[in-house]
Formats: C-alpha cells, sequence, structure tokens
C-alpha cells in the first residue's frame, strides 16, 4: 500500500513497515519500526523537514522554513505515534510536526536505509560489441507513456537505442524530441544538418572518417542525449561506430589502475573554433560521481588542445591517454551499424563514444538530422512517468 502523500512533495511513498515505538533522547528521537529496523532523526533534522503548511507551500511543495530562524536547541516537549501511524513532534517553542511513515521511512538515514537506497538506486548496464540493441517504434512512443517509459530507460541504463518508423521529412526530429522535453540549442542551431559541405565548421560536416567522440565536450556541460536522424542515405560508407565510454573506462580501472586514476585527475582542454565563436573547457576525461562511480566520459581528439599538465605529470597523462584511445579501437567494444532513412539513433552524449567510417559523397545523397536534449530532462521524465 502507499501512504498520503505529504505536503514536501508529489510522490507517494510504500509503507514498507510500521511506526511501533518513539524515544525522545537528548539530541535525537530514535523509532522502532516492526520489521525491527531502528532509525534515529536529530532534532534539527526532524524540524528543517516539517512538511506541515507553514513550512512547506502547497502549491509549488517547496520549503520556505529556513533552519536558521529556528533556535539551535529547539528540543521536543513530546513525541508519539499517532492514531494514523504517523510520528508526531509536539516541540518546545509550540510548533507541530507530523511524518508519514512511508516518507519517514524512504529519508531514513541509518545505515541499513542508506544501503537499501544505494542499492536500490539505477545501475549503468555495461556493454560491449554483443550487445542486444534496443529499438523503439516511433509510433507507439509517440502514442504511448508506458513505451515511451521504456525507452527513457534503456536510454538511462543502457545510454544506447534505436527508434524505427520515423517519418523522413526535415524537421521530424522535433516531435520525438520533445516528448523527452525541450531542445537544447547550441551554436550549431536548435537542430543541426549532419551532411557533407565544402564550408564545414566542423569535421561532422565533411566526408572524413569521424573517430569516436562525444559532442561538445568544449562546454562546461556537455549535452546528455543526442538524437542522430536518417533522412537519405545514399552514399557508400558512413556506418555509426559506437563504444561504452563506461565499459571502457570500468575496464581500464581493472587493468591499468594507474592509466585510470591519470584521466580522471589530470585535466585536459577541448577547443571548438570557428569565425564566430570560440568555445575552451578544461576537465579530465573521465569523471567519477560522489559515490566514486563513473558519470561522464569528454573524448573528442580532434577537438583536444596541447595538453597543459605538469613535467611529472606528462608522461603519465599520454600513457594513459593513448591506453584509452587504443581501447575504443579494439573489437569487443566497438558496435557498428548503418542508418537507415527513418530510423534514428538516440544515446547518451556523456557516455556513448559515436564515430563514423568515412563515405563517399560522390555515391550518393546522404542527409542526417540530430538534436540534444540534456540528460536532466531524461531524468526529470522518468520520474514524472513513474510517479
Amino acid at each position: 500500500m502507499n501512504t498520503a502523500a505529504p505536503i514536501a512533495d508529489f510522490r507517494r511513498y510504500p509503507m514498507i513497515s510500521a511506526l511501533t515505538a518513539v524515544q525522545t533522547l537528548a539530541d535525537r528521537v530514535s523509532v522502532q519500526w516492526a520489521d525491527g529496523r531502528t532509525s534515529p532523526f536529530h532534532h534539527p533534522w526532524l524540524r528543517d523537514n516539517c512538511p506541515c503548511a507553514k513550512c512547506v507551500y502547497s502549491v509549488t511543495r517547496e520549503q520556505v522554513l529556513e533552519i536558521v530562524d529556528v533556535p539551535e536547541d529547539l528540543l521536543p516537549r513530546a513525541t508519539r505515534v499517532d492514531s494514523d501511524g504517523c510520528l508526531h513532534i509536539d516541540w518546545q517553542d509550540g510548533h507541530v510536526s507530523r511524518f508519514d511513515p512511508g516518507w519517514l521511512r524512504a529519508h531514513a538515514y541509518d545505515d541499513a536505509s542508506r544501503a537499501e537506497r544505494r542499492a536500490a538506486k539505477p545501475q549503468s548496464r555495461l556493454w560491449d560489441s554483443q550487445l542486444q540493441l534496443p529499438v523503439f517504434e516511433y509510433q507507439a512512443l509517440m502514442d504511448d507513456s508506458q513505451a515511451l517509459l521504456q525507452w527513457l530507460l534503456a536510454l538511462r541504463d543502457i545510454g544506447l537505442s534505436q527508434v524505427r518508423g520515423v517519418p523522413t521529412e526535415p524537421g521530424s526530429l522535433t516531435s520525438i524530441a520533445k516528448r523527452i522535453s525541450f531542445i537544447r540549442e547550441s551554436n550549431f542551431g536548435v537542430l543541426f544538418n549532419v551532411q557533407s559541405r565544402a564550408d564545414a565548421d566542423s569535421n561532422a560536416y565533411t566526408a572524413f572518417n569521424l573517430p569516436l567522440h562525444s559532442d561538445l565536450p568544449t562546454r562546461e556541460l556537455q549535452p546528455g542525449l543526442q538524437f542522430l536522424h536518417c533522412l537519405v542515405n545514399e552514399a557508400q560508407g558512413g556506418e555509426s561506430i559506437f563504444v561504452d565510454g563506461f565499459a571502457i573506462a570500468h575496464a581500464l580501472r581493472q587493468e591499468d589502475p594507474e592509466a585510470f586514476r591519470a584521466l580522471c585527475e589530470i585535466p585536459v582542454e577541448f577547443r571548438n573554433k570557428d569565425r564566430h565563436s570560440d568555445y575552451r573547457f578544461q576537465a579530465p576525461i573521465i569523471a567519477l560521481d560522489a559515490s566514486g562511480q563513473v558519470a561522464e566520459i569528454r573524448m573528442a581528439n580532434f577537438l583536444r588542445g596541447p595538453f597543459d599538465a605538469s613535467v611529472e605529470q606528462m608522461p603519465d597523462l599520454y600513457r594513459a591517454y593513448r591506453r584509452f584511445m587504443a581501447m575504443t579501437r579494439e573489437p569487443r567494444f566497438r558496435l557498428i551499424q548503418r542508418l537507415e532513412p527513418g530510423e534514428l539513433w538516440c544515446f547518451d552524449n556523456r557516455r556513448t563514444l559515436h564515430a563514423r567510417n568515412a563515405f563517399d559523397p560522390t555515391s550518393g545523397a546522404r542527409h542526417f538530422q540530430g538534436c540534444y536534449v540534456d540528460r536532466d530532462e531524461l531524468l526529470s521524465r522518468i520520474l514524472v512517468l513513474q510517479r
């Protein structure tokens, strides 16, 4: 069962276990759950998270209380489990707080509860050349919220997908991208046309082989999702190549931890310059999250500036960089497939490195359209669909 949603959130929280007892201690309140778990909650934490209408605006569900306005030595005057099974606290200053047991259990910070939350977090599913590519149908994604959710979960967990049955009229990409959220504009436009042209301001707009890379590593925040939609593909060559950057980073961590550490710690500058713009950003090739897991790969050799590291670090950086690039060329990691008209790739640009074989522009027309949607929008849409 789900308990009633507290004012503090739009979600509903499952009733994992009922509250059976509460004890007030000098600096905290200790609650006992029916399944035997004990969870301590410090007094400032409880007062800070009071979900009542005086502390949280019921329309926006955003907090209006600031903890600095509460006496630092505020203590409960009385605590109990009320008739609805909620934790009820009467504070010494006359304020009353009431905590739903589902919400309280979901936010408990005893060791067991925190470990449960860590274990329940989505995990990246690493892949290699044997990936069973997740494929989805355009019309189902446009019409069915459950199909849409399954697509977004695949993007979140695997970082690569294909959609088929997409209309081939220019601009059709906009509709499916907006099923997730708004499109992120860049200096290449809202939608960008991937075609060979004489006045190219990027190697992507040539017929050259395009090595494995992430798009816009020159930005403080690389785009999260990238869409590439095939409108016409009559040219010989031009196959798409993908590798899971997270899988390569994981293998590097296991096989060469010193190289892995160098790519996590030594920043590299990336530059994107043309006649009208000049973008530059410096960051390590591999970024870790707060728990030490790989969260981002930043790589585009054709946009890289000269290394700027200490005399001691320079040999380590070059060795690590060469090793990472060599691993992206290993057949065990590479997925290669030609995109046909009416198909599109959608992938996590901060995880999945993509490339293109050279093609012969004299052998036929080739026209792709692309766009970006930030990863935050993907994660937000998933949560809204799930609730």
